[in-house]
Parts: structure tokens; C-alpha cells; sequence
């Protein structure tokens, strides 16, 4: 099964795909992960990434569909993974394809956790104020003002890939609001009767599961 999750920060991403791994053992493959690897192997493009780094600068989208185009070739990719951080922008979706579709094959699903931006940052700020109290360590962007402009950044980069992929016939969407056993069984009936391995969805059209 090949995947890829959908939906703003704090809206539980990282849970449900680890989940999602463990079920259908698969891989999740994140591109902050990929790209860390990437440097510490020190191969060419490790060495790119490297250098882009210490420059202070984001990887290009060739430099990161180039690791992920790497990555998914490998031996224990080829039971599915599960995409986080990738992709994030509609050029990179189309790229993604274009990886795939010589290997033979196709997303299954792409699973967007739907949120409503005021009640997440309100869920956002309870929990920070709940890890100030118990004295635990934050992010440093762990506060209102980063989650703003994390939010933007989503809102313009990332949410143009939910028309993208609604068009393709693989959208699925579920309420990422709901607690989070209900999210998890939203997104296994939103999966129920996919087409597992050989990577051809066998429903088309959204779905929306509460």
C-alpha cells in the first residue's frame, strides 16, 4: 500500500502514519529523515544536501524528489510506505508521479485530515500551556506565532495538492478533529477494499468520512 497524509500542522499526521506503518507494515519515509540519511552517507547528493544545509537554505525540489526517488527504489519500500512531508507542493506531487509511474505503480490513497484552523490552534496552545506546566522542554516553534505562519504556508503551499489529488480519484478525506481512535478507524474505512500492493486505488472520487 502507498500512501500519503494530508493535512496542516498539529493535525496528527505523525500519529496516524506510524499507526498506518505498524498495520500494513510498510515504511514511512519522511524527507527530514531522507535527507538527514542522505548527509550521513556522504554520497554525491548527500554531499549536495550537506552544502545546502550549512548554508542556512531549504533542499530544492530537485534535490528532494531526487532522495525520494532513491528511497522508494529500495528493497524495503517494496511492500508500500506511507509519505510524510512529501509532497508539499503540486510541482512535487507531479514529479512523485513521474518517479512512480516508470516503476509501475500508483498511489493507493492520499488521506487528508481535515481541521478547523481555530479550534487547532486553540488545541495547539492548551497543549503548550499543559507541557509549560509540567516543566517539559518546547520546540522553539512550538508557539502561537510560529503555528501562524506554519498555517499560511499550508494554506498556500500544500492545500492546492487536496484539488490535486481529488482529481486524480484518490482523496479521501476524514475529520482529524475527531479524538484519536476515531480518526484511526475513519481512515481504515476510508481504506477498506484499496487495491494493497499493486498500488491501483479501486474507488474513485472523494470520500469523506466523520
Amino acid at each position: 500500500m502507498r500512501l500519503i497524509l494530508l493535512g496542516p500542522p498539529g493535525a496528527g499526521k505523525g500519529t496516524q502514519a506510524q499507526r498506518l506503518a505498524a498495520k500494513h507494515q510498510i515504511i514511512q519515509l519522511s524527507t527530514g529523515e531522507m535527507l538527514r540519511e542522505a548527509v550521513k552517507s556522504a554520497t554525491p547528493i548527500g554531499r549536495t544536501v550537506q552544502d545546502i544545509i550549512a548554508h542556512g537554505q531549504l533542499a530544492p525540489d530537485s534535490v528532494v524528489v531526487e532522495i525520494v526517488g532513491q528511497r522508494i527504489g529500495e528493497p524495503d519500500a517494496r511492500n508500500g510506505f506511507i509519505l510524510d512531508g512529501f509532497p508539499r507542493t503540486v510541482p512535487q506531487a507531479a514529479a512523485l508521479d513521474r518517479i512512480l509511474k516508470p516503476k509501475g505503480l500508483a498511489l493507493d490513497a492520499v488521506i487528508e485530515l481535515r481541521v478547523d484552523e481555530a479550534a487547532l490552534i486553540k488545541r495547539i496552545e492548551s497543549r503548550i500551556a499543559e507541557m509549560t506546566a509540567r516543566g517539559e522542554a518546547l520546540r522553539d516553534d512550538d508557539n502561537a506565532v510560529a503555528l501562524h505562519t506554519r498555517l499560511k504556508a499550508y494554506r498556500e503551499q500544500t492545500a492546492p495538492l487536496i484539488a490535486y489529488y481529488r482529481d486524480q480519484g484518490v482523496l479521501r478525506t476524514v475529520n482529524g478533529m475527531a479524538p484519536i481512535p476515531d480518526v484511526t478507524a475513519a481512515i481504515d474505512k476510508a481504506l477498506a477494499g484499496l487495491g494493497g500492493a499493486h498500488g491501483h486505488p479501486s474507488h474513485k472520487g472523494e470520500r469523506v468520512s466523520h
